[in-house]
């Protein structure tokens, strides 16, 4: 790999705008319910997980597409205001940047709908005009773009020697022919289901997922296990990662957070204190609402671990 190329993030996905509302509960089907705190933020997985890593203090690229409606322009501002190079991120014409309906209840969970919008056009084709991002340390993926485009992004980097790691969510079913491009792994436990067919409500459960996924030939596994941490399994041996209890306002964007942070972390830290680093900026990320908004930075990380 280039030297100059050297502690390079880059990081394909997806760019939203989120409409977010508070709710009581979630409504059941025909109910309507009075919600409050109605706000317009950016969102999507791809940019979370790339303003996470540049705010945790990574070098950080992003190759996305946006539509060309009014608040397009005001996202990339927002990228790089964050230090993100956004030079691969194209405005697109006839379509809408994508956009995330999201529902917050008393407890701060969240439910979440999708419309792909400009995210659908970043396919092999568009990422091939930049594929001189795809040359990095360390290439980050999710699945709110074309899975072609994933194909093609974890094959191009994997071949210039960078570490592959994949976010699985949305979750669904996913070919042998990503995964077998994938060096680590991040699903929660509805994801690691989804993949694998097991169940993972205890230590035994995640232990059995990350065997089945290792067997893919994926070196190392995390299954985000909520509140009680992460499980952590490296070709075949794994442990529970303890997390942070902190009083939850918003889990909107809690697991972007988490990938962002541990691939910052992992430019400079080894495995287990990269997923620690990232736990807390998870924890920091949830005390507070919305997605990106509630991202923390690396100063803030640190002033919890040391607290801990």
């Amino acid at each position: 790999m280039n030297k100059a190329n050297t502690m390079t993030l880059t990081v394909v996905g997806s760019i939203n705008i989120d409409h977010v509302i508070r709710l009581p509960q979630f409504p059941r089907p025909g109910e309507t319910l009075t919600g409050s705190d109605y706000r317009i933020v950016p969102g999507g997985k791809g940019a979370n997980q790339a303003v996470a890593a540049a705010r945790a203090g990574a070098a950080t690229r992003f190759i996305a597409c946006v539509g060309d409606d009014a608040l397009a322009r005001s996202l990339i501002d927002g990228f790089a205001a964050d230090g993100i190079d956004v030079s691969a991120i194209e405005r697109m014409t006839g379509i809408n940047t994508g956009v995330a309906l999201i529902q917050v209840n008393g407890e701060g969970e969240n439910t979440i709908s999708l419309a792909a919008g400009a995210n659908g056009r970043l396919t092999p084709e568009q990422l091939n005009r930049h594929s001189a991002g795809l040359s990095c340390e360390q290439l980050l993926l999710q699945l709110e773009i074309p899975l072609d485009t994933n194909i093609a992004a974890a094959s191009q980097a994997k071949a210039q020697g960078a570490r592959v790691v994949l976010n699985p969510a949305p979750a669904q079913a996913l070919p042998d022919e990503l995964l077998s491009l994938v060096d680590l792994i991040t699903p929660n436990e509805t994801e690691a289901e989804r993949l694998t067919g097991i169940a993972v409500h205890d230590d035994a459960g995640a232990a059995a997922a990350a065997r089945a996924l290792h067997a893919k030939g994926i070196a190392t596994v995390i299954i985000t296990l909520g509140a009680r941490g992460v499980w952590l399994s490296e070709q075949g041996q794994g442990r529970v990662i303890p997390g942070f209890k902190v009083e939850t306002v918003d889990t909107t964007a809690a697991g972007d957070t988490f990938n962002g942070a541990l691939l910052a972390a992992l430019q400079q830290q080894p495995l287990e204190q990269a997923v620690r680093f990232a736990q807390a900026a998870a924890a920091l990320s949830v005390t507070r609402p919305g997605a990106q908004t509630s991202v923390p930075y690396l100063a803030e990380i640190n002033v919890l671990l040391e607290s801990r």
